[in-house]
């Protein structure tokens, strides 16, 4: 029989919105059912079916096209997608940034009656997790021992008897590493055993895992992946005088361990697959340590350790066992403070050597004593990255692999270093013209208390050498310079459409501006004026983009660096060429765009 040329309905698969699938379904009732639905006003029925169609429609394309475009990382928009296709390609989100610097700690201890100085019974030991705050409340842990008996130490009388002007109170100063936030203690109840158990923070802004231990006292210790089976750790040189070596790095061979990964405030561990109960959950090393078939000797004279535990469970999972974690939550907000900021002692735990034979009052008094300050602002990278700025890293992550060889890898390496070392905004690696071998300058640069550009501080920079220096080509030195910060302003001058409102289209142009180039430039990039014309020619209302230009800012609130924008103007006038060692920064836009509308 033939077909019936009803059934041939033709299909425009180019309309996926709702008005073009509605048209289509309107236009295919019309032609192809004339007698059936001939009422296509609004108020009737089959309108109304349409319209239901074409919603239905209209959603499954828009849903389709955004999973499809989720699915790729350069396509992707959801933060949490991002940070997914980053962790496939071996990057790891470090969640909040961190800040750090060096606090100044002060004690008052008694005078010695034996001798001069200060009495060494009671010099104590500050210990490692003592929280102090800044003035508005933010929250800094110490953290490191703070002996207050070390010689390099300072020491100056306090306070003298009134009568014999003997000192009876001496003031020893002491430095002290301190990062923001403070330390939680959590407790999770691990019931029968789970393949790969993934375990949620209570607590959001986590920035670190400080510990993880099971009611049995086993130790889970953190590793980038699961299939790593060797971590190194620290060990007191008790030969440090003669070895000029504080500490021992030896290699451990874990079978309990855990990755951890952030997703925006929230932050997961998940543990490996190796059930308690099994015997192979760590492989026998004498079937994997020598491969030994038909001879009784070994030809290879190197040995890899991390054979020893060779097997398909990628660690033990907790089973039936209380967890107790301890970490670190950072301030929720921006945690730079500006000199003198941290002035308050929160919580502290001092241990003295020989406490029972102590004077109970004289104890209490030097504990009372403790006061805090820094003499230097503490700063590093007060906002998350932007989802431009995570895709960037990625890629370079994925490239660099672990090693540093190009100018590229070492910039990765530096964002990439753990936020407890402190975190840095911008970075910039350059080879040095002035050097004959392979010198390289690393520029960085972090912001303050406001999320503006300020110089990185001297622990970050010590934190970020030692950090590159195991990943460095041999024959590479590294210099860790700071940039010129420029502070600019735009002033631009645009025509307005007719029945425009000058003062809205004018705030509208500020905001544009602001919202495409307030963000901080990078180190040596360029200050692009055709895209300020586009941006502004965006803009509705905006029938003419007149003149934009950059001018020099200074003043109390400004950097001292200027530049000479006339003479780095490009030839076509497109755009500002700025220095490879500087980095350009509209302080305030509110204030700093100012525009005409005519």
């Amino acid at each position: 029989m033939p077909q019936d040329p009803k059934k041939k309905i033709p299909i425009n698969y180019t309309n996926r919105e709702f008005t073009g699938i509605r048209s289509d379904l309107e236009q295919i009732a019309e032609r192809f059912y004339p007698d059936t639905f001939q009422d296509f006003s609004e108020a009737s029925f089959g309108s109304i079916v349409l319209d239901s169609v074409a919603y239905v429609g209209d959603q499954l394309s828009f849903y389709l096209d955004y999973n499809v475009n989720e699915m790729f990382l350069d396509t992707s928009y959801q933060y949490s997608n991002i940070l997914r296709h980053g962790r496939i390609m071996g990057y790891k989100n470090q969640g909040r940034p961190s800040t750090y610097g060096v606090a100044s700690l002060y004690v008052l201890i008694p005078a010695s009656t034996v001798g001069l100085g200060p009495d060494d019974n009671y010099l104590p030991i500050l210990k490692r997790g003592s929280r102090f705050t800044s003035q508005s409340g933010l929250n800094f842990v110490l953290l490191e021992n703070v002996d207050f008996s070390d010689t390099k130490n300072q020491v100056v009388v306090a306070n003298v008897d009134a009568v014999t002007g003997a000192p009876t109170f001496f003031a020893v100063k002491a430095y002290g590493n301190v990062v923001s936030g403070f330390f939680k203690r959590d407790e999770y109840i691990c019931g029968n055993f789970e393949r790969f158990k993934l375990i949620e923070i209570e607590s959001n802004n986590v920035s670190e895992i400080i510990s993880v231990t099971d009611a049995e006292g086993n130790e889970y210790f953190e590793v980038d992946n699961l299939s790593q089976d060797i971590i190194y750790q620290e060990f007191s040189n008790n030969n440090f005088k003669n070895e000029n070596a504080p500490s021992i790095m030896k290699p451990l061979l874990v079978s309990r361990k855990f990755i951890s990964f952030t997703e925006r405030t929230r932050t997961f561990i998940q543990f490996g697959s190796g059930n308690p109960n099994e015997s192979d959950v760590v492989a026998d090393p004498q079937k994997v340590a020598m491969n030994i078939f038909g001879k009784s000797y070994v030809t290879d004279t190197t040995f890899d350790p991390t054979k020893l535990t060779k097997n398909q469970n990628f660690g033990i999972a907790p089973t039936n066992t209380t967890l107790q974690i301890i970490y670190r939550v950072t301030n929720p907000t921006n945690s730079n403070i500006a000199v003198g900021g941290l002035n308050k002692v929160a919580n502290t735990n001092f241990e003295f050597k020989n406490r029972p034979n102590l004077i109970g009052s004289k104890v209490d008094a030097v504990i009372g004593s403790l006061e805090v300050t820094n003499e230097k602002p503490i700063t590093g990278d007060v906002s998350t990255p932007t989802p431009g700025e995570i895709k960037r890293r990625i890629y370079d992550s994925f490239s660099t692999q672990n090693r540093a060889v190009t100018q590229v890898d070492y910039e990765n390496l530096a964002y990439r270093m753990p936020s407890k070392f402190g975190s840095i905004k911008r970075c910039s690696v350059q080879r040095d013209p002035d050097s004959q071998k392979r010198n390289l300058n690393m520029y960085i640069v972090s912001e303050d208390s406001f999320g503006k550009l300020i110089l990185s501080s001297d622990t970050i920079k010590k934190n970020l050498k030692v950090w590159l220096n195991q990943h460095r080509m041999i024959n590479d030195t590294i210099d860790i310079i700071d940039p010129f910060v420029i502070n600019v302003g735009v002033n631009f001058v645009v025509s307005a459409r007719d029945g425009a409102n000058k003062f809205d289209l004018n705030q509208r142009c500020i905001d544009a501006i602001g919202k495409r180039f307030g963000s901080p430039y990078y180190i040596g990039e360029d200050v692009n004026i055709s895209e300020m014309y586009k941006e502004l020619g965006k803009v509705a209302g905006v029938y003419e983009v007149l003149s934009i230009k950059a001018v020099n800012k200074s003043g109390i609130n400004y950097s001292s660096n200027s530049i000479d924008i006339n003479r780095n103007l490009s030839p076509d006038g497109s755009k500002i060429v700025i220095p490879r060692n500087a980095i350009v920064e509209i302080k305030y836009p509110d204030t700093d765009i100012k525009g005409q509308v005519k």
